[in-house]
Order: C-alpha cells, then sequence, then structure tokens
C-alpha cells in the first residue's frame, strides 16, 4: 500500500498482477483490495471500490482506486482531461537516437493480437500517442529511460519504445528477444501526481519499483 485515506487507495502493483478480472479468471488486483477493506474495517457486505485505471499485466507500478463513488466520478473525469502527471521508468538495451526525445506516433489497435503499431504519420483508425523521454542512467548493458505521458493509448509506451529501436526488457510482443523469467516486463509505473479529488491538496505518489538487481542497481 502507497497511500490511503477515506476517499483513494494507491497500490503498488506486482508484475502479473491483474487490475480487473478479465477471461483468465486469476484473482484481480481490485478483488484483492476489496478483502483488504473489508478486513481492516470490518466491513460487512460488498465493499465499494472504484477502478480508475489499468496497467498492464506484465507491468509494475502505480495503480489508483476510489473509494467512494464521488471520489471515482472527479478521478475519472481528471484522468480523461489529462490533469494527472504520470512518470514511467522503462528498461531498454538499445539505446535510443537521442538522449531526450518527445515521441509522436499514431498507434492501431489490433484487438485480435492485443497489441499497437506505431506508425509516423497519420493513418486511419490511428490515434495519436505522444510521450517524453529522458535518459536517466545507464548501466552495463541497458539504459533506464525516464518517460512522461501526455496521452493514454493502448500499449504506449511499449509500442512507441519499440518503434524507436529500443524494446523494453522482456517484452518479447514489441521486440525484445527474450523473455523476463518472471513474464514480467521492465516497464514501471513510477510516480503519479495529481490534486485530490476530495481535499483539493497536491499529491505525489512514488512507487519503488520490484526488487531485482536491474531495477535496484537504478536506485
Amino acid at each position: 500500500m502507497l497511500y490511503e485515506d477515506n476517499h483513494i487507495l494507491v497500490v503498488n502493483k506486482r508484475p502479473g498482477d491483474i487490475v480487473q478480472g478479465d477471461k483468465t479468471g486469476d484473482k484481480p488486483l481490485s478483488d484483492i483490495v476489496k478483502s483488504y477493506i473489508a478486513d481492516k474495517y470490518n466491513k460487512p457486505g460488498a465493499v465499494y471500490l472504484g477502478v480508475v485505471h489499468r496497467l498492464d499485466r506484465p507491468t509494475s507500478g502505480i495503480v489508483l482506486f476510489a473509494k467512494t463513488s464521488k471520489a471515482l466520478a472527479r478521478l475519472n473525469k481528471m484522468f480523461a482531461n489529462r490533469d494527472t502527471d504520470k512518470i514511467y521508468w522503462a528498461m531498454v538495451k538499445n539505446v535510443p537516437p537521442k538522449r531526450s526525445d518527445r515521441l509522436v506516433h499514431y498507434l492501431v489497435r489490433n484487438s485480435k493480437q492485443n497489441k499497437s503499431y506505431s506508425h509516423e504519420k497519420e493513418v486511419p483508425n490511428a490515434k495519436k500517442g505522444i510521450l517524453s523521454y529522458t535518459i536517466l542512467k545507464e548501466l552495463d548493458t541497458y539504459f533506464l529511460l525516464e518517460i512522461n505521458l501526455e496521452t493514454g493509448r493502448h500499449h504506449q509506451i511499449r509500442s512507441q519504445l519499440s518503434a524507436i529501436g529500443s524494446p523494453i526488457k522482456g517484452d518479447l510482443k514489441y521486440g525484445f528477444d527474450r523473455s523476463n523469467k518472471d513474464a514480467s516486463i521492465h516497464l514501471h509505473a513510477r510516480q503519479l501526481t495529481l490534486l485530490h479529488p476530495v481535499k483539493k491538496e497536491n499529491l505525489t505518489i512514488v512507487a519503488p519499483p520490484p526488487d531485482d538487481a536491474l531495477w535496484n542497481a537504478c536506485l
């Protein structure tokens, strides 16, 4: 747990966890959090929990939930209007063309493949994806990128980094040469800054990355 009050709750998701139930039938993070609330506060009956946003299954980091319908409505509006700042960390082996850059692509989602394709020019059915990255740290074999998301498209970071020749470590789907042993990818939702939906105070939440040798070398 990274943060909790009467209105919101923020969790540091482990790679492999799903945020909401899907066809796999695996227990989602939302159910785990509901059980936690029920136990902690001795709540009988159904626990209210609003899912504000999601992270891909192999990704780790910040997931925000709403504990009240009022908070959920306001957070949904904030996320829709891009009134939040999200920072991600990604580990890549191939150094990007520039030390820092703003990437603009046109992303087309293929639902059957559960994959998004990045195009440099506008194509039919595409949605514009924008992010900025900076090389934060150079390790022996890998580069740590800090990424600021301007839009929130399906698999956006994974697709755009792949498009510039720097797929994320472990991300076979987007061109990395081998998977991670635990089926994770080295993409981490590191920081979220937003206006609290009820208290109206600025809130910045930072999530430590998973405990592995590569991430630990960046801290």
